[in-house]
């Protein structure tokens, strides 16, 4: 009776929270106007359209068939089936009109929800033959696979114009100035990675096994490294000095013309020929003057390249553990500043900006070593490709999810931004991205051993 009780609650738990991130995507769409579901604010990215498709589709080739429901809309379903993450140069190629219309994939959205919670309601889940049905594990997937998303629409959004967006709110200008760049001496000690795998604990199949690492003693920026740092980069010619590149660094940066991070916008004289006399930074709703506290959104390529030019290294993901959950003592924390969960004095993440904050606003947060807005306010780059962990074992409903991306052409992330749930901060967590993607909300911080 009592593991019937435990299990009502835990489904129940589990939906509130389903229902609970449907709410918070359903706002993000809602900034757009009719008319900008079909741009493609990203070229390497689907149309907006096939996110508003994408997360119900989603949930159905997830659950469907383990609740015992069949299809009605086949062709819809595979359609929003799969994103893109083209690493080699090819983009998409389709055209607005090859998409159905707003009002028919909304209608396929709402029969979806539908169908898909009259089901839920009226099964008893921890009875199911499906494993993963059962202890939640397929609903935990559903709600931070739509939690990513509403990330990735975030970034998607900040890239669309200000005039293409419904909702405008002013971001007002920050004129803090940057704090001065300090480092913490981390001793040598263990950084465990990953976690076990044990009965009503969650993960994505990279977070699993456990590993533990020694890693020699380093010391890491206490911050992430400022929009005003980055600026010493780009005006001592960083963008024009091959030596501070990757081979294929360079000829990704010389293809795309990339002359300075994504996020600027520069303010040419009369003469586009002339460098920047001012540099402008595009927040979700509006250019505001560069903000010299916050930290530096770029790619893993302009990281690498900052980081040799500053003497330095990108740390390993095992060196970033290391800073961010060690003590002096040996133990290490479930978070940076302690075990208590996650609340907004201790970083900028769960929904509360938009954009990014100055990088020393959130002492509270801090690790045992001293080392600042770790999680939150941006993803952070590591030096680590991403791979799996020992003992790694692919999810037979998701076989491709981590595995297709083991292929040495992504790198490691850590930490969390603004647009990041809470539930995602957990130590375990892996984020990785392709090295020449700039759009997201990737920061970064250096170490030296």
């Amino acid at each position: 009776m009592a593991t019937s009780h435990a299990a009502t609650k835990m489904e129940s738990i589990l939906l509130d929270r389903l229902a609970e991130a449907r709410f918070h995507t359903d706002g993000i769409f809602s900034i757009l106007t009719p008319n900008s579901f079909y741009d493609r604010p990203i070229s390497e990215r689907h149309r907006l359209i096939f996110y508003l498709g994408h997360l119900e589709a989603f949930d159905w080739n997830l659950l469907g068939a383990p609740l015992g429901l069949e299809s009605r809309e086949p062709e819809f379903d595979k359609l929003f089936a799969f994103g893109i993450d083209p690493v080699d140069g090819g983009l998409p190629t389709d055209e607005p009109k090859d998409w159905p219309t707003i009002a028919r994939v909304e209608k396929y959205r709402q029969q979806i929800r539908t169908r898909l919670d009259e089901a839920l309601s009226r099964q008893d889940l921890s009875a199911s033959k499906d494993a993963y049905l059962a202890d939640g594990t397929l609903l935990q997937v559903a709600i931070e696979h739509r939690l990513m998303h509403g990330e990735t629409l975030a970034y998607l959004l900040h890239n669309l114009p200000v005039d293409r967006k419904a909702i405008r709110l002013a971001t007002p200008p920050d004129p803090r100035r940057s704090p001065l760049p300090k480092q913490a001496k981390i001793p040598s000690g263990i950084a465990t990675l990953g976690q076990k795998r044990a009965p009503g604990v969650f993960g994505w199949d990279n977070e699993f096994e456990t590993e533990q690492v020694i890693v020699p003693s380093f010391s890491i920026d206490v911050f992430p490294v400022t929009n005003c740092e980055y600026l010493q980069f780009v005006e001592a010619g960083g963008y024009e000095t091959m030596r501070f590149w990757k081979p294929e660094d360079w000829s990704w940066l010389k293809s795309a013309g990339l002359e300075h991070p994504h996020f600027w916008v520069p303010v040419r004289t009369a003469s586009s020929a002339e460098p920047a006399t001012e540099w402008r930074y595009k927040t979700m709703f509006g250019e505001i003057p560069l903000p010299a506290s916050w930290p530096v959104y770029v790619s893993h390529a302009e990281a690498t390249a900052y980081a040799r030019w500053a003497g330095k290294k990108l740390p390993t993901e095992e060196q970033w553990h290391r800073a961010a959950y060690g003590t002096p003592e040996g133990r290490e924390r479930l978070f940076p500043w302690g075990d208590e969960q996650p609340e907004p004095s201790f970083g900028n993440f769960h929904y509360q900006r938009w954009d990014a904050t100055a990088v020393n606003d959130h002492p509270e947060g801090a690790s045992a070593f001293g080392v600042c807005d770790l999680l939150g306010n941006g993803w952070e780059w590591t030096s680590t490709p991403f791979g799996p962990l020992p003992g790694f074992q692919p999810y037979p409903f998701y076989k491709g999810y981590s595995a297709d991306f083991f292929d040495g052409k992504h790198f490691v992330m850590k930490g969390g931004s603004p647009r990041t749930d809470a539930c995602m901060l957990r130590r375990s967590y892996r984020n990785w991205f392709q090295p020449h993607y700039p759009y997201m909300y990737g920061s970064f911080r250096c170490v030296e051993d």
